[in-house]
């Protein structure tokens, strides 16, 4: 709504009321006020409504009033909470990653360590860095499927989307596919990143950094899904373009980055036990919040380059993930090439209504730029990314072009009548 500009003093008469109009055709608000000696008659108009920003996007056919996804993790581990997302506004919602057999997932307390900013270890300091060292569900698959199912139920126009996780096994990953697409759910994000956790059963990341395993696996998966699939790609890996490719040729709808990265967040130098600590042990996890925003926005803006030049036009996705708690941070997702951006640790840590915020500093965002829509601005910033020795050129021909400036005219021909004296005057040297 249009704000109003209203009248700083006031006018006072006796008998005198004020009577408000309806708005005009053109949008503005009249006042009228009214006296038993005489009329007084002054309008005050409000500037013509303007049009809020659409948030809305389509991404492999799938619509979502807005482009802000629940990550995979704790914020989509049940229905409840996955209720509670839909009920904020969130675009769509990813589970928490669910595989056949969820006895063999023992998940441990504590399971979280953060890092702030300052002295590390220091409760004053703002969290910009957030490690886990949490499996995938342990919650059975039954009950998991009960829940997706309730949900379309209740809300047949949301997007959910399942993440799902399988060992090594063709039959374990058909199995898997055909139970969840069974309860209606809209897409499937396929777990190929997780940095800890059963490796040695080639789940997760295991899988997403050998090309050979990540291309055999996406077969399996391409020929049975029948709803888009999403490749959810490890930052842990030298080239992230190189399985993103692999994904998309066998057959995979679009792209998710990153995962969180491989990290030990700290020694308790009290301790010098690590953190998090349980029963006086550690092992590696997964970092995530503000911390891993910068890289994952490099490894975005690999893909998203990788995407363009590889397959043009067709209509593959790509959705940021990544230290992602303002407007800001999502807008420059988009602006690398991301369709939808991811939420997991931010929700965390802010909890769900944080997508109202998002929301209304995207909206912002947009209006100062004059974009009426994401696609409006999705990829223009990838334009200004080349090589280092592209920049060294570059900037070469800036300075010899600054220097010629500098230097005044090069040629008597150059003179002109209208900047003369200017022309004179980029000529003396004091």
């Amino acid at each position: 709504m249009a704000s109003m500009s209203f009248l700083s003093s006031q006018i006072t008469g006796k008998n005198s009321s004020w009577v408000e109009f309806g708005t005009s055709r053109s949008g503005r608000v009249g006042i009228e006020r009214c006296g038993a000696a005489r009329v007084g008659r002054l309008r005050v108009f409000a500037s013509e409504a303007r049009t809020q920003p659409d948030l809305s996007v389509t991404v492999n056919g799938l619509k979502m009033p807005n482009p802000f996804v629940i990550g995979s993790g704790p914020p989509g581990t049940n229905y409840t909470v996955m209720k509670k997302a839909f009920d904020e506004g969130w675009g769509a919602v990813i589970s928490k990653t669910v595989s056949l057999d969820a006895a063999k997932v023992v998940n441990v307390t504590p399971r979280y360590a953060r890092l702030r900013a300052g002295a590390n270890g220091s409760a004053k300091g703002q969290i910009i860095g957030w490690e886990n060292i949490e499996l995938i569900s342990d919650r059975p698959l039954e009950t998991m499927l009960k829940e997706f199912k309730q949900l379309k139920e209740e809300y047949p126009d949301r997007i959910l989307i399942a993440s799902i996780m399988e060992e090594y096994d063709k039959a374990a990953w058909e199995e898997l596919i055909g139970r969840v697409e069974q309860t209606g759910v809209d897409a499937i994000e396929i777990n190929f990143s997780c940095p800890h956790g059963m490796p040695e059963r080639k789940m997760g990341a295991a899988v997403g950094q050998d090309c050979v395993l990540l291309e055999e696996v996406c077969g399996w998966i391409n020929a049975n899904a029948t709803v888009p699939v999403w490749a959810k790609m490890t930052p842990n890996i030298t080239d992230i373009t190189q399985p993103a490719k692999v994904a998309l040729s066998s057959g995979c709808e679009g792209i998710s980055a990153i995962n969180t990265v491989m990290s030990v967040m700290g020694i308790n130098l009290s301790t010098l036990h690590p953190e998090p600590c349980v029963e006086g042990y550690s092992t590696p996890g997964g970092y995530s919040a503000k911390a891993v925003h910068p890289i994952a926005l490099a490894k975005v803006m690999n893909i998203a380059q990788m995407m363009k030049a590889e397959y043009g036009g067709e209509d593959y996705s790509l959705s940021g993930i990544g230290g992602v708690e303002t407007g800001g941070d999502a807008a420059e997702f988009i602006l690398l090439g991301s369709n939808t951006v991811q939420v997991c640790t931010g929700v965390m840590m802010h909890g769900y209504g944080i997508v109202k915020k998002l929301c209304s500093e995207l909206q912002d965002f947009m209006t100062m730029h004059n974009f009426s829509s994401i696609e409006d601005f999705r990829g223009v910033s990838l334009q200004y990314f080349t090589t280092h020795t592209d920049l060294v050129q570059r900037q070469q021909a800036a300075i010899q072009q600054r220097k010629a400036i500098r230097k005044g005219l090069l040629s008597d021909k150059d003179w002109t009548g209208d900047g003369f004296v200017h022309e004179t005057e980029s000529m003396v040297s004091n």
